[in-house]
């Protein structure tokens, strides 16, 4: 079959260790089963990967790539994956399995044709969603979910401000908050993509950094050190920010008196449940939601939609389209 694979990590030149060649069949084991793949979606987490800063683990090279698909499973139904790979022997939350990991950390990812993954691990595709909108869900989407109805601590009507739109876990903020009823702000350097967000449902949209008209009851912070300073600054007291990546790079500032004389709650959070996920699907469906996708390439143009994904000059998700082959003998 044919997969996007990581041969070797360069920090400073991450593309050069993405193959796109013929990889063995999948097999599945004991609790597990295989996914025929009709889209999986990028992430900044492949990124990390290929500059040898993610969760390798002691996995060898070569290893695929991606934690995100949406496809059809060995009886047919349409399904999409959870991307958290829990311990056999974890119940609960698998976001805070001390030995979890993303498909693609030790497993094989999502970059292929096919793809083993827990049985557990299936989600019911909507039918109201395509294979490649479904795809966009269940890493930056399923964080802005869990970013918003369960660590952000506001309720319908309150302001929530979103640090740096253009991103998947923004866009999906975006959408997904006012589709709840919450006045969504955001920023960004791009005239561009502040427009797209207005027209996604964002109320305001601000130059990056700018003194904002009142301050909001979170934050939503993906981008970084080039926003911590502003992010503390526009909280009301007894606001919270929800921080769940870096994606420029560096540790934020501390911003440790801020914190502790306004009262905030920084909260940290990656992904989501297999559960939230389920929760999500219904809820795009039932809103008519669709979540915006920037390119929809062949697997074979892998390269260069990790070069979209790395220039930032992207607005909403990436998209790859293996091709479908028969099945296997």
């Amino acid at each position: 079959m044919v997969a996007v694979s990581v041969v070797r990590t360069d920090e400073h030149d991450p593309l050069a260790g993405i193959e796109v060649g013929e990889r063995p069949e999948p097999v599945a084991a004991d609790g597990w089963t295989v996914v025929t793949v009709r889209a999986a979606s990028l992430n900044h987490h492949d990124l990390w990967t290929l500059r040898g800063t993610g969760l390798l683990g002691s996995a060898p090279l070569p290893r695929i790539l991606g934690s995100d698909a949406a496809g059809t499973d060995e009886e047919g139904n349409e399904v999409l994956v959870h991307s958290v790979v829990a311990g056999a022997g974890w119940h609960g939350d698998e976001t805070l399995d001390p030995g979890g990991t993303m498909l693609s950390d030790v497993h094989d990812g999502t970059l292929a044709t096919r793809v083993a993954v827990p049985r557990r691990n299936l989600v019911p595709k909507p039918a109201a969603l395509s294979f490649e909108e479904a795809a966009c869900l269940p890493t930056a989407w399923l964080t802005a979910y869990r970013m918003l109805f369960r660590h952000a601590n506001v309720l319908p009507g309150a302001t929530v401000l979103v640090q740096g739109a253009g991103g998947g876990v923004a866009t999906a903020a975006i959408m997904l908050g006012t589709a709840a009823g919450l006045r969504i702000w955001v920023t960004s350097r791009s005239e561009e993509k502040r427009a797209r967000a207005r027209a996604l449902g964002a109320e305001q949209a601000f130059e990056s950094g700018a003194r904002l008209p009142e301050r909001v009851d979170a934050v939503l912070e993906t981008v970084g050190a080039a926003t911590w300073s502003h992010s503390l600054k526009v909280l009301k007291p007894g606001g919270t920010i929800v921080l769940a990546g870096t994606t420029t790079g560096g540790d934020p500032p501390a911003g440790l008196h801020r914190i502790f004389m306004t009262k905030l709650r920084v909260v940290g959070t990656t992904l989501g449940t297999r559960d939230e996920l389920d929760l999500l699907a219904r809820f795009c469906a039932q809103q008519g939601i669709h979540p915006p996708i920037h390119a929809v390439l062949p697997l074979a143009d892998a390269v260069e939609g990790f070069r979209l994904m790395e220039s930032g000059e992207l607005f909403g998700k990436i998209v790859l389209r293996p091709p479908q082959l028969s099945a296997p003998e």
